[in-house]
């Protein structure tokens, strides 16, 4: 505990005596502080990546909550990228099923190709996200440009 350099009443941790008023200089022990908030929230490389965790699913959300560029473009490209995939995917899925059981072979192929591609493209783009390069996936780059509002 610290006390008054003038009366020696108890002063805790104050700046100020609270029976004679005396200052108490740097001998005080100072009050604790909480720590400032930040007002920028997520870095935007970062954020950037953020958009590609979850596919098209995490791509929506930052699409809406962010505003800055960097991050929408990246955002819509997700949407386009792994929203067309998961199209592809499923489109795929019902031509073989209407094959029948003779479609299982060749769906399973074309399914594990597109799963490669996608694994590929997902690395690929939250590593120069987080780079922060904006890399541009062919085809998918100007309708992202569209979505994002450029």
């Amino acid at each position: 505990m610290a006390f008054c350099k003038a009366c020696g009443a108890e002063v805790g941790g104050a700046a100020f005596c609270p029976k004679c008023g005396a200052g108490q200089g740097a001998s005080a022990v100072p009050a604790a502080s909480a720590p400032a908030a930040s007002s920028e929230g997520l870095a935007e490389n970062v954020a950037g990546l953020l958009c590609y965790v979850l596919g098209w699913l995490t791509g929506i959300i930052f699409l809406l909550i962010d505003k800055r560029p960097f991050v929408k473009f990246h955002a819509a490209q997700s949407i386009v990228v792994f929203g067309a995939l998961t199209v592809i995917r499923i489109g795929f899925g019902i031509v073989m099923g209407i094959g029948g059981f003779v479609g299982f072979g060749l769906w399973a192929l074309i399914s594990m190709l597109i799963g490669l591609v996608g694994l590929i493209l997902w690395i690929l783009l939250m590593v120069k996200a987080y780079q922060h390069e904006l890399f541009r996936v062919p085809i998918a780059a100007p309708i992202a440009d569209g979505i994002a509002g450029k």
